[in-house]
């Protein structure tokens, strides 16, 4: 098993790719420079996400002026510390860049203050949690807010089928995988939890939605901490604990 990450390639041909990428995601104007980063960086890694030159521009590109511009690269930056820890199982990418990822950081939090659309919020909640690096599984968290739905275990031990977890405009209920997208009788209702029993991570996450001025997201958020009901057993389950057991 491979434990630690490897050392940054001195490829002069992926550094110039790599540079040209950067440099065509900085204008601002070029949607495919940012989907070929995250292909080649992060879905397939023929460029090197630890060369110098990523965290650094990533973290320059965040501290520009540019919303969108600084919404791509918290994303992207977030993301690529993350699978780094997972893949190498050791923070190390994160240390050889601590202070290009203090300077996302600092990015995300003042940036997240700013957005007013439900998606670009949810993704820079998601880059702060991505770059704090506390929490592996931010991405599904916020993936079924955003979908409106998860698809989730029962944890009974005799193994139930798979369930969805629906929340968002076609109401805010469990159902068996078949009956997810009707209007079947058999669905449960959720039980949200209460923000003021809330703590931890569900306690911050909900207060910062508010304070932030994103209510919907808030609320959304009191279900995926609350409990769902698995349609096959009937037995009440915490919705973020199927999350990470899943996903975590």
């Amino acid at each position: 098993m491979t434990t630690s990450s490897p050392a940054p390639r001195a490829d002069d041909a992926g550094s110039g790719r790599l540079g040209g990428l950067l440099a065509r995601a900085a204008t601002g104007r070029d949607g495919q420079a940012w989907s070929d980063l995250w292909t080649e960086l992060y879905h397939n890694g023929t460029l090197d996400a630890a060369h110098p030159l990523v965290l650094r521009t990533l973290a320059d590109l965040a501290q520009s002026g540019e919303a969108e511009t600084a919404a791509s690269a918290l994303h992207l930056a977030g993301a690529l510390l993350v699978q780094a820890d997972q893949r190498y199982e050791t923070r190390d990418l994160r240390h050889r860049y601590a202070p290009e990822v203090a300077r996302l950081l600092d990015a995300a939090n003042r940036w997240r203050r700013v957005f007013a659309d439900r998606s670009d919020y949810c993704w820079l909640i998601e880059a702060v949690l991505n770059l704090e690096g506390d929490v592996h599984w931010a991405e599904d968290l916020f993936h079924g807010i955003l979908d409106e739905e998860y698809e989730l275990e029962c944890p009974d031990p005799d193994g139930c089928a798979s369930l969805w977890v629906v929340l968002g405009e076609r109401g805010f209920f469990s159902a068996a995988e078949d009956h997810a997208l009707t209007d079947d009788a058999g669905t449960f209702p959720l039980h949200p939890a209460d923000p003021r029993a809330l703590d931890g991570l569900g306690r911050r996450l909900h207060d910062l939605a508010l304070a932030d001025g994103h209510e919907d997201v808030a609320r959304s958020l009191t279900y995926a901490f609350g409990e769902a009901t698995c349609p096959e057993c009937e037995r009440r389950l915490s919705v973020v604990g199927q999350i990470i057991a899943r996903y975590g």
